[in-house]
C-alpha cells in the first residue's frame, strides 16, 4: 500500500502539533506495512491555481505550471492508494498551504459537467486515493471543527477513511498533561495501523485520540489567556517564548496556583508528602498552599492547618522568581522574602515543579 502524507503546516518539528500526531500516525502506517511518503507543503513551491483551465483543454490532465506540484507532487498524490491531509485549522478549516494543493489536484477531473442525482459534477480522469484527514486546534471544543468536517466530506465523499480532529492541541504538551499526550499519540500510532489493515478507525482507539484533556475548560482559557497576555507585555511571539523558556506571568493568587498544577512533575514526588503555604503581601494579598502526596498535588487559597514550610513574599517579587526574572536564591540572601519551617523543601521546589521555582 502507497500512502502520501502532506503536512501543511508552517511550523516545525517540536512547535508543530500537526506535525505531532502526523509523526505518529505515519510511525503506525508503516509499522502495519504501508510504504510512506512524507511531504512538508512549506518546504515545496506550490503556485496558486490561475484558474486558466489548461490542464482541461491545450494539455489535458498537466498544470501550465512547472513546480514541484507538477513535476512531484501531483504524480506522488495520482499514484497513492492514501493520501493523509494533515493541515491545523485556520479560520476553521484548512489552511493557505492545504488550499493551494488541493486546488492544483483540479487537472484530476475532467472539464465536462455529469448530473447525478441532485449534484452536478465533472468526471474523474483517474483514481484519487482515499483521503485520512487530520487536523488540530488550540480550541478545547470538538465542534470547532465542523465547518473543516462539513468542506470535506462535500469534497471526498465517501473517499474519506477516517476523519482525526484533536482539540484542545496546545494545551496536551504541558508537563501535567504528559500521560494523556503519550496516550492520544499512542492511539493516532494505532489509528494509523488500523487505516493500513482496515481501511478504518476503530471507536475505542478514536476515543482514545479525542478524549478531553481538561474538563475545567474555564481554567483552561484562563491559563491561554494568561499565556498571551505574557507575551504581549514582554512584546514577543509565541515561538520567541517557546525559545527563550519564558514562563506565562501570573496576576492573580488563582493564575498562580494554576501555574503550579501545570507544571507539576509528579515523578519526582514520589514517595514525598508536604503542604508548602504561601503569604502574598503588595498589591495583591492573601495565602493559598500547595499540598504534595506521593506523586499528587492540590491547591486551594487560604491558610492551610499545619504547614510544612511557609514563604512570605511581596507577590511580585515571587512571581518575578517564579517567571525566572530574579534568581529565588539571590532573592533570599537579599531578604526579599522569608521562610518559616523545613527550608529543604524550598530547595526541592525546582525538580517538582521544573523552571517555575527557579
Amino acid at each position: 500500500m502507497k500512502v502520501i502524507a502532506l503536512d501543511s503546516s508552517p511550523r516545525g518539528r517540536g512547535i508543530s502539533k500537526t506535525r505531532l500526531l502526523l509523526d505518529a500516525m505515519v510511525n503506525g502506517m508503516q509499522e502495519a506495512g504501508a510504504e510512506v511518503e512524507d511531504f512538508r507543503l512549506r518546504e515545496k513551491k506550490v503556485r496558486l491555481c490561475l484558474g486558466c483551465f489548461t490542464c482541461w483543454s491545450k494539455t489535458p490532465g498537466v498544470c501550465v505550471h512547472k513546480d514541484d506540484m507538477t513535476n512531484e507532487l501531483f504524480p506522488k498524490w495520482s499514484e497513492a492508494d492514501i493520501a493523509v491531509y494533515a493541515t491545523p485549522l485556520y479560520h476553521y478549516t484548512v489552511n493557505a498551504a492545504m488550499k493551494a494543493f488541493i486546488e492544483r489536484t483540479l487537472p484530476i477531473v475532467e472539464p465536462f459537467m455529469v448530473k447525478q442525482g441532485d449534484r452536478t459534477h465533472h468526471p474523474l480522469r483517474g483514481k484519487p486515493p482515499k483521503a485520512v484527514i487530520l487536523s488540530v486546534a488550540g480550541f478545547p471544543d470538538p465542534s470547532i471543527f465542523n465547518p473543516l468536517g462539513s468542506y470535506m466530506n462535500f469534497l471526498f465523499g465517501k473517499g474519506i477513511l477516517a476523519e482525526i480532529y484533536r482539540p484542545a492541541a496546545e494545551m496536551m504538551v504541558l508537563p501535567s498533561y504528559s500521560r494523556i499526550l503519550n496516550e492520544i499519540l499512542d492511539a493516532t500510532a494505532q489509528a494509523g495501523r488500523e487505516i493500513v489493515q482496515t481501511m478504518q478507525v476503530s471507536g475505542p482507539t478514536m476515543e482514545r485520540i479525542t478524549q478531553p484533556i481538561d474538563n475545567d475548560v474555564d481554567s483552561m482559557c484562563e491559563m491561554v489567556n494568561l499565556f498571551w497576555k505574557t507575551c504581549i507585555k514582554e512584546g514577543v511571539s509565541p515561538r520567541e517564548f517557546t525559545e527563550r523558556k519564558m514562563v506565562p506571568r501570573p496576576d492573580s493568587i488563582d493564575t498562580f496556583l494554576m501555574l503550579m498544577l501545570s507544571a507539576f512533575d509528579s515523578d519526582s514526588t514520589a514517595g514525598t508528602k508536604a503542604v508548602i503555604q504561601f503569604n502574598f503581601t503588595g498589591e495583591i494579598e492573601g495565602a493559598c498552599h500547595l499540598a504534595v502526596d506521593n506523586g499528587r498535588v492540590s491547591a486551594q487559597e487560604g491558610p492551610a492547618a499545619n504547614p510544612d514550610l511557609t514563604v512570605e513574599s511581596p507577590f511580585d517579587v515571587w512571581m518575578d522568581i517564579v517567571t525566572g526574572k530574579a534568581d529565588g536564591g539571590q532573592m533570599f540572601m537579599q531578604q526579599r522574602y522569608r521562610v518559616t519551617g523545613d527550608i529543604s523543601l524550598l530547595l526541592r521546589m525546582k525538580d517538582w515543579f521544573g523552571d517555575t521555582s527557579e
